[in-house]
């Protein structure tokens, strides 16, 4: 079984920048893909950023050039970092992780998620 921990999300005024961490413990971690997603209030779920095992990344086009995904394996953390922030970039923020080392588009292939951490952008 894998628990993922996140943290650094808040508040943050437009134009800012905030850097999610995702901990993973009890699994394998270099061989799984990782993803981030977001849920606004009313909104379905949606991949933000992905990363294969072999480091690949995916950004979804809203968020290119702005947000940067990135994992430690060593550490087996994986990371997001957001930059130029804007007000529709606020929702809770989830990391999960797939049992194929190849990311995918869906939440449906992500077997482990965490429990979230708010992202709010002012404006």
């Amino acid at each position: 079984q894998v628990q993922l921990v996140e943290s650094g999300g808040g508040l943050v005024q437009t134009g800012g920048s905030l850097r999610l961490s995702c901990a993973a413990s009890g699994g394998t971690f270099r061989t799984y893909a990782m993803g981030w997603f977001r849920q606004a209030p009313g909104k379905q779920r949606e991949l933000v950023a992905a990363i294969s095992s072999g480091g690949s990344p995916y950004y979804r086009i809203p968020v290119r050039g702005r947000f940067t995904i990135s994992r430690d394996n060593g550490k087996n953390t994986v990371y997001l970092q957001m930059n130029t922030l804007k007000p529709e970039d606020t929702a809770v923020y989830y990391c999960a992780a797939g049992g194929s080392g190849s990311y995918s588009l869906y939440s449906k292939d992500y077997y482990y998620w965490g429990q979230g951490t708010q992202v709010t952008v002012s404006s």
